[in-house]
């Protein structure tokens, strides 16, 4: 089994199947990211099952069905920029903000920014 320092692999099962098929290195680059933040990281949307609803809505799965992706829960303005700089400086390629949290993916395409 695969020991991560900061989650369990049930932190990242998909809300809606609870299945879970999360990339353990981007769960390791995860890891990472949450010692250079230096707080903890709530996750609030990892692994999606290609039968979850938003995903079953795309054209092509996300990277979130990918297993590269979660959303972070973040409580104000200093958590969502420590977070969005230290993903940025670890290359982390898609970060996307929002008031409550922040994805962070690590799609094989050029890096995205971008706000909900």
């Amino acid at each position: 089994m695969v020991k991560f320092k900061y989650f369990k692999l049930e932190d990242f099962n998909c809300q809606e199947t609870d299945e879970n098929d999360m990339d353990f290195n981007f769960i390791k680059r995860l890891d990472n990211l949450r010692n250079a933040c230096g707080f903890p990281f709530v996750i609030t949307s990892g692994y999606r099952s290609p039968n979850h609803s938003i995903e079953a809505a795309k054209v092509n799965p996300g990277t979130h069905a990918q297993g590269i992706a979660v959303d972070i829960k973040v409580s104000g303005g200093s958590q969502r920029m420590r977070l969005v700089k230290q993903a940025l400086a670890l290359g982390f390629t898609g970060v996307g903000v929002a008031k409550g949290f922040v994805h962070v993916d690590a799609r094989q395409t050029m890096p995205v920014l971008w706000c909900y």
